[in-house]
């Protein structure tokens, strides 16, 4: 489509091409627009932080099957230094989840309007939740009450029998799912008012005092307050959906901060710079949280703050170091950004299936941690990279993309002399920023691109903005 440099000059006149848009820019135009989509449509350490936190729910998952909380099956000895670790852990995973999950929604937000979205979140969470209901949980509910039925056959006709754990029925780990689902339909309808003057002049407010050091505590005080009056209500952390709402406005939050404030690039910036900070707060508070002083039975409400500061605090330190050092890509980073959705939906099935055997072996408890973290890791990866990744059925069931089309087609279409949903962007030696001026905004933007890629605008280029300017060959697809 385009001739090497120097070979071609760029007539005067008026330009529409069919089915796509050729915009002519220079070196430092196409570098500036690919550095501001970047930046602002792919925070690469967001990835890493997700991924991140999936691995330590694999293990704190191992850890349950060794530590004394009650569990689906538990080692013969368990180990109670274990409970204040992980109790401590849970304060704050989960959460920065759930925070995560509203950053992605914003990025979400940016190529779609609200039915698309609800459309695809419930294709790559509710479509998840429902086959992980019928696929994986039963095996691990089953396991439980082996004495109970013959086979895993045998049980299946009788999983709708009452809500667990006195029943059979359940969603497992896949609460979390069920829970993102709810709340990414609970916002859905109030999505549109996020464009509007009255909340950009409200949020842009809160965000000024996001700036500042430990500016991001603001958000603090609605944790708290949900939690004072929710908790006397819904004290316990069932994960029932119907019976938990002090624990679902709780995430909820977490989720809304991810959506308004952390994707700000300023907010970004100074949760970043003041990393510190929120690392030294995170350190006095869990040191106040594990004080025999402030337990839950003696302070129950002061042992509550607390535990809400933790979790805020060590998310904002995560944020900020991960930010800092982990804002990067590779080709690690692609894949595993990609399989973690299905380990996490796998991981705990596959835990509970090896552990039960090993768990009646007569070796040291660290030989069965070790031995169960290996064998489910290595099925995850292997069903994954086999039975789900190349299979298009598997990758709806399992959450992931399914991409149509691909590269080939791409190239077949050009070769039509049409292509569909791309922008072509020429580099130019010598065109006037005045003519590419409004181009070059709309091509940042996003702004205009689907009127200009079906050929409905034109761009005009006149003589004197024209003169002799010459294809580098490169180009940009959107």
């Amino acid at each position: 489509m385009f001739a090497p440099a120097g070979t071609n000059i760029i007539p005067t006149g008026t330009y529409a091409l069919r089915g796509c848009m050729v915009v002519y820019l220079n070196q430092n135009q196409i570098s500036n627009i690919m550095q501001t989509n970047n930046k602002e449509q792919r925070q690469y350490y967001v990835d890493w932080v997700r991924i991140l936190l999936i691995l330590t729910v694999f293990f704190f998952h191992i850890g349950m099957v060794f530590n004394a909380f009650d569990w689906h099956i538990k080692n013969d000895q368990q180990y109670s230094f274990l409970s204040p670790v992980m109790s401590f852990l849970h304060l704050w995973r989960m959460p920065l989840l759930f925070l995560i999950s509203g950053v992605g929604t914003h990025f979400a937000l940016r190529k779609r309007n609200v039915g698309e979205y609800i459309r695809e979140r419930t294709l790559r969470l509710l479509l998840p939740l429902t086959a992980g209901i019928f696929i994986l949980v039963p095996v691990q509910v089953y396991i439980e009450r082996m004495d109970q039925y013959e086979s895993l056959l045998h049980f299946y006709p009788h999983m709708f029998e009452g809500i667990y754990p006195q029943g059979n029925f359940s969603w497992h780990h896949l609460w979390f799912i069920a829970y993102l689902w709810f709340i990414s339909m609970a916002i859905s309808p109030f999505l549109k008012r996020l464009r509007g003057g009255w909340y950009h002049k409200i949020s842009g407010r809160i965000r000024k005092l996001c700036l500042r050091p430990l500016g991001m505590n603001v958000v603090l005080a609605p944790l708290m307050i949900s939690q004072l009056l929710l908790k006397p209500h819904f004290p316990d952390e069932t994960h029932d959906l119907v019976n938990d709402w002090a624990f679902i406005s709780y995430n909820g939050i977490f989720f809304l901060a991810g959506l308004v404030l952390l994707v700000k690039p300023a907010v970004r910036e100074a949760v970043t710079r003041y990393r510190r900070w929120y690392l030294a707060e995170a350190l006095l508070a869990s040191l106040l949280w594990f004080s025999p002083v402030t337990t839950s039975h003696t302070y129950p409400w002061v042992h509550l703050m607390l535990s809400i500061t933790v979790a805020w605090s060590c998310g904002m330190a995560a944020m900020g170091y991960a930010a800092r050092y982990l804002n990067r890509d590779s080709r690690f980073r692609k894949l595993a950004n990609e399989a973690i959705y299905p380990f996490y939906l796998l991981h705990q099935p596959l835990i509970i299936i090896f552990a039960w055997p090993l768990i009646q072996w007569d070796i040291p408890a660290w030989s069965k941690a070790l031995l169960i973290a290996s064998f489910s890791f290595l099925s995850a990866v292997g069903i994954y990279w086999y039975a789900i990744r190349p299979f298009r059925t598997a990758r709806l069931l399992f959450g992931m993309k399914v991409h149509s089309g691909g590269a080939a087609n791409g190239q077949k279409a050009s070769k039509a002399g049409g292509c569909k949903n791309r922008t072509d962007v020429a580099a130019v030696t010598y065109l006037s920023a005045p003519a590419t001026g409004k181009i070059l905004s709309d091509v940042a933007t996003g702004k205009n691109l689907s009127t200009m890629a079906t050929g409905k605008e034109k761009t005009h280029i006149s003589p004197k903005e024209g003169q002799k300017a010459s294809f580098s060959g490169a180009a940009v697809r959107r």
